[in-house]
């Protein structure tokens, strides 16, 4: 039975229709069947008529604020245990606005990129997930993809939050289910899911200002502040820093770069629109790196002095665009491009369109489609731009691209302003973070990740809110040899960040990885690995949270290494062999490691010497290394490079 307030609710809403004004909406994620976190302040916000008293009452609770001059009102309940259902009442001159059906247990925010996104659906062993998934304690809700070049003080599409069953679990994100389906069994609480996550995403997009200036990306944010007061001059100034940065790159002199008209490449001509790899160009069937492309338009001296647009269709990753040799646009994202041309880019005569593509991933190029591409003229003629185009391979530089700061998924905040910051002072009881694939050509990922961390925990306002991090699984070619790998660094850097942090834990899932598919469908594994680091997390559960941890790595006598790891249920074993595998001694230089004898004891690793110097130690340093590192748990040892003591 619902409690007295909704009764309370009936009768004042009533008067609402009479007075006809509107009542107060309110605002986050609050909302029908929501979830409300246990044991912290319940911060109310919304809006209600300017300058009038609100009143907001919950689980026998209530507490007032007067509307400011722009209709917000921000409230503060005190904290409440576990229980429900309860209604929540905003109530005013205005009217009042009941939210039904509101639990309080123990709210969880699951964020990232597409293996965070994956849905039950299309992960492992869905059906039976699906349709045993009813249980009327635990709440999904899932947020709306939305970018802003400024920080939202609400969402802007508020979600429904809706019980785990048949009908809502297979659409929600498989790693965050599962990991909170776990912790439903031992916290025997209600407990609430927020799925809040883009596909490609670079963390980048997910930091707010505070964390791009903490993370050194200062320059970034002022960038971005910029385009939200003129964009045309900070769509100039992304331009002149990429050239920069390509003539540092390659050493290209003023006047003398691809971009330039006159540009003499080897130029050969494009068979179609379309991604190039379906050109049947065999250098390009697997290419990944940067193509110019070329166009000439001819134009009469009336066209060229009117104001005009260029579509360029879609691109596949990113482009820079010039109009003899003047920057109009560029930025990342599969969409279509639509860029302004500047007053005096044109001229009569042949104008020389010149696009530099990159492609980091998969296919790449210029889809199209055809007809979308044209040069559109002020009074509303078209020049089509869909053949005649030319193509050639760029030089190979280092690293990728520069990024404009508005851009959707690796822009400088421009996910977390508009996914992250509207959630306001939510209460949590822990965040899952499963990214970092789209991060691994970009060196310094602890830092941005320790910005980030620092800054949701004060939006949110708990200091110590709890992280758990997947470690990224393999992908890729199996490694035969030791080598370099961003991802390897990636997954380094998390590790790092979870030691230093001390509320931080990994989901180690090195062993969870195809290498055919960046995106491996064993996402319930994942999902429990998530909840045993979030359970020692946020319960205090005993077990060891990430399983085996790397503590220390000593020098031999015999000129090989002893591995210490703490963590270990039970004891270690090199799982169907008789020795570890993708274990890797290493001297100072670049390129001096090798792969190493590892024997297995208790909770220790011994590396036999090789008769060359050892500085350090590396542990499935790969983009997919092959790993057979496991305790009693059957969880595996996380990568690792350590210097030798």
């Amino acid at each position: 039975m619902r409690p007295l307030a909704t009764g309370i609710a009936t009768l004042l809403a009533s008067t609402v229709a009479s007075a006809g004004w509107a009542a107060p909406t309110v605002g986050g994620l609050l909302g029908d069947h929501a979830v409300v976190q246990r044991n912290q302040p319940v911060v109310v916000t919304g809006e209600a008529v300017p300058g009038e008293a609100v009143t907001v009452v919950l689980g026998g609770h209530s507490a007032q604020a007067q509307a400011a001059r722009d209709g917000s009102f921000s409230v503060t309940l005190p904290a409440l245990p576990a229980g429900g259902p309860y209604d929540l009442l905003v109530m005013a001159a205005s009217g009042t606005t009941a939210l039904h059906d509101l639990l309080v247990g123990d709210v969880f925010l699951c964020s990232g990129q597409s293996n965070m996104e994956m849905t039950v659906e299309h992960a492992q062993d869905a059906f039976g997930t699906i349709m045993g998934s009813t249980d009327a304690q635990l709440r999904l809700v899932t947020i709306d993809k939305a970018t802003s070049v400024k920080p939202l003080d609400r969402l802007k599409q508020k979600p429904a939050w809706a019980a785990a069953g048949p009908k809502t679990t297979g659409g929600f994100s498989a790693a965050c289910y599962y990991m909170v389906q776990d912790l439903r069994k031992t916290a025997k609480v209600p407990i609430g899911a927020i799925h809040s996550s883009w596909g490609g995403s670079q963390i980048a997009a997910w930091m707010g200002e505070t964390a791009q200036r903490g993370a050194g990306r200062g320059a970034q944010a002022d960038l971005l502040a910029l385009y939200a007061r003129d964009p045309a001059a900070a769509s100039r100034a992304a331009g002149l820093a990429w050239e920069s940065w390509w003539r540092d790159k390659t050493g290209d002199k003023p006047g003398q770069e691809p971009w330039q008209p006159e540009a003499a490449l080897d130029w050969k001509p494009v068979p179609k629109i379309d991604f190039y790899e379906n050109w049947g160009v065999p250098a390009l069937e697997t290419y990944l790196g940067m193509l110019w492309y070329q166009k000439t338009v001819t134009l009469t001296a009336a066209q060229a002095r009117q104001m005009a647009t260029i579509a360029i269709g879609a691109i596949d990753d990113a482009d820079r665009t010039w109009i003899n040799g003047k920057p109009v646009g560029g930025r990342g994202g599969w969409d279509a491009r639509l860029y302004p041309v500047a007053p005096g880019t044109l001229h009569a005569g042949d104008n020389v369109i010149t696009i530099n593509v990159e492609n980091a991933y998969s296919t790449g190029g210029m889809p199209g489609p055809a007809d979308a591409m044209q040069l559109t003229l002020a009074d509303g003629t078209s020049v089509p731009l869909s053949d005649g185009w030319r193509y050639a391979l760029a030089k190979r530089v280092s690293g990728t691209t520069p990024r404009v700061p508005w851009d959707d998924i690796t822009g400088a905040g421009t996910i977390y302003n508009a996914m992250i910051a509207p959630l306001g002072r939510t209460g949590m009881a822990g965040v899952a973070w499963y990214q970092g694939e789209s991060d691994t050509a970009y060196p310094g990922y602890a830092g941005r990740l320790k910005a980030m961390i620092k800054e949701w925990r004060a939006q949110f306002g708990v200091p110590t809110l709890p992280f758990a991090v997947v470690s990224l699984p393999g992908f890729g070619k199996p490694a035969v040899t030791p080598s370099e790998s961003g991802t390897a660094q990636v997954r380094e850097d998390m590790r790092q960040v979870a030691e230093t942090d001390g509320h931080t834990a990994l989901a180690v899932a090195i062993d969870l990885g195809d290498p055919l598919d960046i995106h491996p469908g064993e996402k319930h594994e994942v999902g429990r690995r998530l909840a045993r680091a979030m359970g020692s997390l946020a319960y205090g559960a005993p077990a060891s949270a990430s399983g085996p941890r790397v503590t220390q790595a000593t020098h031999d006598a015999n000129g090989g290494a002893t591995v210490t790891f703490d963590g270990v249920t039970g004891a270690l074993h090199a799982r169907s062999a008789a020795q570890a595998t993708a274990f890797e001694l290493c001297g100072a230089d670049a390129g001096s490691c090798r792969y190493a004898t590892a024997t297995v004891s208790g909770n220790r690793v011994t590396l036999a010497g090789d008769g060359r110097p050892a500085t350090r130690v590396r542990y499935a340093w790969a983009d997919f290394p092959v790993v057979n590192l496991v305790d009693d748990a059957g969880l595996p040892a996380g990568p690792f490079e350590l210097p030798l003591r």
